[in-house]
């Protein structure tokens, strides 16, 4: 190996934690040392640790703490101390205790060469970008429950006294832009924040101040209930292109209920055609099968997507992962087990739920879009098409095609 490192970092979601995982039984008869990091790493310690290739955690945000790790391994120092450091010793295990949250708009300009040209490419409206990530916010002010972010908050609250969600300064954020657009050549950006809009309106013109130099398109993802059409209409005259929004369910109740979103349907409605008015183009996040919802249930998510005029609308399957208060619940409901490693949102279901069978799930995840694209004549086919048969796909591959050559708004 040239590189001869000192430590390896690994910082995973859970979805990616087995891959990591994985990579790192390839090398440990190398037997460097290694941290693993991210929101897995946070609320999944133990089952980290628990691996052999792993020496240490870092619980919480990981820059200040990789800095002065990698500054005592440099020194031949010891590091067991640090805060935000769970580490194994010839004596047990330490468990250090968290560090106030980090101010994020110190943070250097990331080091984009060191990633392959290719990397920094994606598409998005018809077209393939050289398309930056750049941070402005740093956790949620909302309370989701399918999210990890209210987990966040109370963990930083309680141990720190602190608030997880801050926001980067704009001055910050306009060095990056300008190092990204001089530097980087980047073509356009998308905003890496859960909920873009979560700025007062000083704030929002702030941004926008400093965005008018930039001239350059720009993705952004908010939520329904922060839709405003002269905020729309500004974002739209500095450069945004697009946006994503999470309506998530149909059902206001269980909305409310189970994922702790309060919003109205009809706000939900009104707002989307204040985007409809605007001209912007914007696609609609839902998810299938939260614990203790039915079929019927996940069919009032369809009816509210039909009312809205979205031009793209996904469905993904719930996932449970750690530190979400919906996998406390998934787990003592029964519907997976505690042990259990969560897989990414496009894959199927992975709650055994008799209420809503993962073949259910799948079978009405995979024709969400031809239940919203399509008129209602057809909803009996479309039924038919949820079948997880040869019957059924060849059912909806038929549909499929149909939607998209007279359903669809491309």
């Amino acid at each position: 190996m040239s590189l001869e490192p000192n430590l390896i970092a690994a910082s995973v979601t859970e979805d990616m934690y087995p891959l990591g995982i994985r990579l790192l039984k390839s090398i440990k008869d190398l037997r460097i040392p290694v941290i693993m990091g991210g929101v897995f790493a946070t609320f999944a310690p133990n089952i980290c640790l628990a691996n052999e290739e792993v020496d240490m955690v870092c619980i919480g945000e990981g820059e200040s703490l990789l800095s002065e790790l990698c500054e005592r391994i440099e020194n031949k120092r010891s590091y067991s101390d640090l805060k935000n450091l769970w580490i194994k010793t010839s004596t047990g295990l330490v468990k250090n205790p968290l560090r106030p949250p980090e101010n994020f708009s110190l943070n250097p300009l990331p080091d984009i060469e060191i990633f392959e040209e290719s990397r920094l490419y994606r598409p998005m409206q018809g077209k393939v970008w050289k398309m930056l990530p750049v941070e402005t916010h740093r956790g949620c002010p909302y309370q989701c429950a399918y999210c990890n972010s209210p987990s966040q908050q109370k963990y930083y609250m309680s141990e720190c006294n602190s608030s997880f969600f801050r926001k980067k300064t704009f001055e910050a954020i306009r060095k990056e832009l300008l190092f990204y657009k001089e530097k980087i050549k980047a073509e356009a950006f998308y905003f890496w924040a859960d909920t873009f809009m979560a700025y007062t309106d000083k704030e929002f013109a702030q941004f926008q101040e400093i965005y008018q130099d930039i001239k350059l398109p720009f993705w952004c993802q908010s939520r329904p209930e922060e839709i405003q059409e002269e905020r729309i209409r500004k974002l739209m005259d500095i450069g945004c292109f697009r946006m994503g929004l999470g309506v998530e369910h149909g059902n206001e109740n269980f909305r409310k209920k189970i994922l702790n979103r309060k919003n109205t349907n009809s706000m939900i409605v009104e707002n989307m055609k204040i985007l409809n008015k605007c001209g912007m183009p914007f696609s609609v996040n839902n998810i299938i099968g939260f614990p203790t919802e039915t079929r019927k249930l996940a069919m009032d998510t369809i009816e509210l997507n039909r009312l809205i005029d979205s031009d793209n609308a996904n469905a993904y399957s719930f996932s449970p992962f750690h530190g979400t208060p919906l996998r406390k619940m998934s787990e003592e409901l029964g519907y997976c087990d505690k042990d259990l490693i969560a897989r990414s949102v496009t894959k199927p279901t992975m709650l055994d739920m008799p209420n809503f069978p993962p073949e259910q799930i799948e079978g009405l995840r995979r024709c969400f879009v031809l239940y919203i694209k399509m008129p209602k004549e057809y909803w009996k086919q479309i039924e038919k098409a949820e079948q997880l048969t040869p019957e059924g796909d060849k059912i909806w591959q038929q549909l499929k095609d149909e939607c998209a050559s007279k359903y669809m708004n491309f």
